[in-house]
């Protein structure tokens, strides 16, 4: 199922939003972010509002609601849903109208909430992939900007045209950025447990954030450095963590098999146990 609100207005389905001209559909000026909610618990629901908002302002638009006025939208569409759903929430800021620079006034927004089940804790596999992620100085990094978006499938695609769920993406540089779908963590052969160092060419995911802050307090040490592609092939562990899944091992990289490992089985658990505590 399929809510949108847009207009003042909720409907089902594949709601329509665009025009032939909006600036959004032929120069890409729209960003959005995720959000879950999960049993009726809505972890970090506000930080995610509040980064739309700002992608938005970055990307030389302006959100017409406040957070405060998109967290009860998402709370008013979450209710019409069963108690037990598990929702993605995914609220949209784009531009209309302007020739090359969008007009921030005139920006629009739309608010969709739809079915879609945690995954299983089962694990995917990844490869590396030849594409990198932009530097900062290329293109608008620092937001959740959809035309970032054409990267992460192409490098999708090329991992599943070798027979892999997901892909490693570098940066600029050559060391790994993050999944291309998520931020990623790893277990060194030493047991250190390491996820690469923000550096602008890649979202610093809210989940991660969380992650990190969860596993700190349990007493497990998390290194933010830089890492070569190298490291990844002697790693005892990969997971990743983000919106869609919160936190997922990898058991295959390359032609490596991996174990579902205690660090990421650790991260899972605490993540959920803070989610019920909220």
């Amino acid at each position: 199922m399929y809510l949108t609100y847009f207009k003042g207005s909720w409907s089902e389905g594949n709601t329509p939003l665009f025009g032939a001209m909006d600036h959004a559909v032929w120069l890409g000026s729209s960003v959005f972010d995720g959000a879950r909610a999960i049993r009726g618990k809505t972890p970090d629901l506000r930080l995610h509002l509040a980064r739309v908002v700002q992608s938005a302002q970055r990307l030389g638009l302006q959100c017409p609601y406040t957070v405060d006025e998109i967290e009860a939208l998402c709370r008013e569409g979450i209710r019409q849903f069963p108690a037990d759903a598990e929702l993605y929430i995914r609220p949209l800021v784009f531009g209309t109208d302007g020739l090359l620079i969008p007009d921030p006034d005139q920006s629009s927004f739309a608010l969709t909430l739809f079915d879609a089940p945690l995954p299983p804790f089962s694990g995917f596999s990844a490869c590396l992939s030849v594409l990198r992620r932009p530097d900062p100085s290329m293109a608008p990094t620092d937001a959740k900007a959809s035309c970032l978006y054409p990267n992460s499938t192409k490098a999708l695609r090329e991992a599943k045209e070798r027979g892999f769920d997901n892909a490693v993406v570098c940066d600029s540089q050559g060391n790994v950025a993050e999944f291309a779908t998520a931020n990623i963590f790893f277990v060194s052969a030493s047991g250190e447990v390491v996820t690469p160092v923000p550096n602008g060419s890649f979202l610093s995911g809210i989940t991660r954030a969380r992650v990190i802050e969860l596993l700190t307090a349990d007493g497990i040490t998390v290194t933010e450095r830089s890492v070569t592609p190298a490291e990844l092939g002697n790693a005892t562990e990969i997971f990743n963590t983000g919106n869609y899944g919160k936190v997922t091992p990898c058991i295959r990289y390359e032609d490596r098999e991996l174990a579902i490992g205690p660090i990421a089985t650790r991260a899972k658990d605490l993540y959920f146990q803070w989610m019920q505590a909220e």
